[in-house]
């Protein structure tokens, strides 16, 4: 059967979505790794599945290119809030979506052709709790504790941003060999349900440097979620404050993180890469 897909991007952080409002969308764990291959398929880090919801403007159903079902993705929920707009499926500039990690609200900016171009969500509360994480290790959270991955000693600073990250902080990230390293974070005993992995330098208070190895995936050009721990992570090590904006910068471009008590909030932008239809496996 026929369905037609909108590919879309922010920082780099590609998906493919479908408009589920109308039909089930088939078997999307095995059309996932199909689609989201980057030779034999659409490519892309991943699909999305926009659906209704009772208590949303929509559902966010996102698949990581593995055909694992994620909570969360920070960069996806705006390209989520993009399609509805332009698509008139809900024509407003404060909107809220359902994920598996609970209703998040977004403020969309339009611009002057009448499509949005950016959008700041309400991505909640950090949890540090090791048991929300989940980390196996005891305490009240995890901040700057050293474990041992592969042949070397990391200190990591776990955060929950409705999925799990560890946070590593370096003195260089450009020359890591992530496609070695990741795996190993990922699969880390400590972590029962895999981790995604953000190796952070700091350039000063109000900027970092990101690289990301997101589990189900591999390294991505971005990872909304994973900026937003970067930054919480950087706030409880001291390295930049509360309730000032921090710009993240990663490979697929830049995302403003502001933490404060109550949420951590995201802006980033959210672009329509292209359109197409493919046949798909109904089985």
């Amino acid at each position: 059967m026929e369905w037609s897909f909108t590919k879309m991007q922010g920082a780099g952080n590609d998906y493919i979505y479908f408009n589920c409002f109308e039909r089930p969308f088939p078997s999307p764990e095995k059309n996932c790794v199909i689609l989201a291959h980057r030779h034999l398929g659409v490519g892309g880090d991943g699909i999305v599945l926009i659906q209704p919801s009772d208590k949303a403007d929509a559902y966010m159903r996102m698949f990581n290119a593995d055909g694992s079902e994620g909570r969360m993705c920070g960069n996806a929920i705006r390209c989520v809030a993009k399609y509805l707009y332009d698509n008139n499926i809900a024509r407003k500039t404060e909107m809220t979506i359902e994920t598996l990690s609970g209703v998040k609200t977004l403020y969309l900016s339009v611009g002057a052709d009448g499509q949005v171009s950016s959008a700041r969500v309400d991505m909640g509360r950090a949890e540090l709790s090791p048991g929300r994480v989940p980390i196996k290790l005891q305490g009240r959270a995890v901040i700057a504790r050293t474990i041992h991955v592969g042949d070397n000693d990391y200190d990591i600073t776990c955060v929950s941003m409705g999925n799990p990250h560890a946070v590593v902080f370096m003195d260089n990230v450009a020359d890591l060999s992530l496609s070695e390293l990741g795996p190993l974070f990922e699969r880390h005993p400590l972590f029962p349900e895999g981790v995604n992995t953000e190796f952070i330098r700091v350039i000063n208070k109000r900027s970092l440097e990101m690289r990301v190895w997101e589990r189900g995936t591999g390294e991505t050009q971005a990872c909304g979620t994973g900026a937003c721990a970067a930054a919480v992570a950087a706030v409880i090590n001291g390295f930049s404050h509360k309730k000032e904006d921090i710009t993240v910068k990663l490979l697929g471009g830049e995302l403003i993180i502001n933490y404060t008590d109550d949420a951590v909030f995201m802006t980033g932008g959210c672009v329509k890469v292209f359109e197409g239809v493919i046949n798909l496996d109904e089985s």
